[in-house]
């Protein structure tokens, strides 16, 4: 009998070290780029000792991955940008529920999954840029205003095709309603200056080269630009400020349904939502905190504070394939 306690011993001895072994190590697939988020990683393995492996990559092939992967994905985590995507990783099942009082606490209500299954861990806007050789801030007011007579042949917009203006007709549905968006969306497409661009790097751009006056981009654009170049022929403005107020949206996390860790993904995705992690994910790519106790970087609060949108992003992803249909109905490419 001596014996067979002792083997029980060890074995309990042997699974408890295997446990803490494994949980010194973490999988995250993540669709940001990997200078955004290493420097995260990097602090929260200083801390705790937990070492973070990481795979990036787009959202659809992540999601393609965890779906494929099934019970035996590796991946503990998943990170991504935009509601939308979050809402679509939650509605294809890869994700599981998560009950924090930590995460309620440091990231309000609508930058989080009802469900639990993902929050908000960095804001940006998606706001109105202008050209400050031709435009005066004066003549700008709302989104909606931009498709209006007076800005013909001088808006610039993104591709439809790009999931952040997918989030911002999707609020404007739930907003405005159906037919009033659609007014607008034809209104913006009518105005075009130039066919639509890539990415919010090139309408910024030409702006400032003078090939449009006005657009809409997420402010990191922006703000990597200004940085690069602070006497850029561009500003932001920020639109609807006596009613619904600004567009914003996030990047977030979520745990995955099948991770082997669930206790420390939860602990990583926690302290991710604290301060230190917080002004970290601020610094790097020029955001706002989604956690509103902590303050964005010097060169952000020099944009000037804002009204936002107070609706919960989660709209971004339940409208968005209506979305996507009236952008593709009024001729947005």
């Amino acid at each position: 009998m001596s014996a067979i306690r002792s083997i029980a011993a060890l074995s309990l001895a042997l699974t408890t070290f295997a446990s803490i072994a494994q949980a010194k190590e973490l999988v995250v697939y993540s669709a940001r780029q990997d200078h955004l988020i290493q420097p995260v990683f990097d602090l929260y393995t200083e801390k705790t000792g937990v070492k973070i492996n990481f795979i990036t990559d787009k959202e659809a092939p992540l999601l393609a991955r965890l779906q494929a992967e099934g019970k035996n994905t590796p991946a503990d985590l998943l990170i991504t940008v935009d509601a939308g995507n979050l809402w679509q990783a939650e509605q294809q099942g890869v994700l599981r529920e998560v009950k924090s009082d930590v995460i309620e606490t440091n990231i309000p209500a609508q930058y989080r999954a009802e469900s639990g299954q993902w929050t908000g861990l960095s804001l940006r806007a998606r706001t109105i840029v202008y050209s400050t050789e031709r435009v005066n801030p004066s003549e700008l007011s709302t989104y909606e205003a931009l498709a209006d007579d007076g800005w013909k042949g001088r808006v610039c917009l993104r591709t439809s095709k790009k999931v952040y203006n997918q989030s911002l007709t999707a609020t404007m549905i739930e907003t405005l309603g159906a037919d009033r968006t659609a007014e607008v969306i034809d209104g913006w497409v009518s105005n075009l200056a130039t066919p639509v661009f890539p990415d919010d790097t090139a309408l910024i751009n030409s702006i400032d080269a003078g090939q449009c006056d006005v657009g809409i981009v997420n402010t990191y654009y922006f703000g990597r630009l200004q940085k690069d170049d602070p006497a850029i022929k561009a500003a932001l403005f920020w639109p609807n400020q006596s009613d619904r107020g600004v567009h914003v949206n996030i990047s977030g996390a979520g745990v995955t349904r099948y991770s082997q860790q669930p206790e420390e993904a939860i602990k990583l995705l926690e302290w991710m939502t604290t301060p230190a992690a917080q002004e970290v994910f601020a610094e790097v790519n020029q955001e706002y905190p989604a956690n509103p106790g902590v303050k964005p970087s010097q060169e952000v609060a020099a944009w000037g504070e804002f009204k936002a949108d107070q609706i919960n992003v989660e709209v971004a992803g339940r409208l968005q394939a209506e979305a996507i249909m009236m952008m593709d109905r009024q001729g947005w490419k």
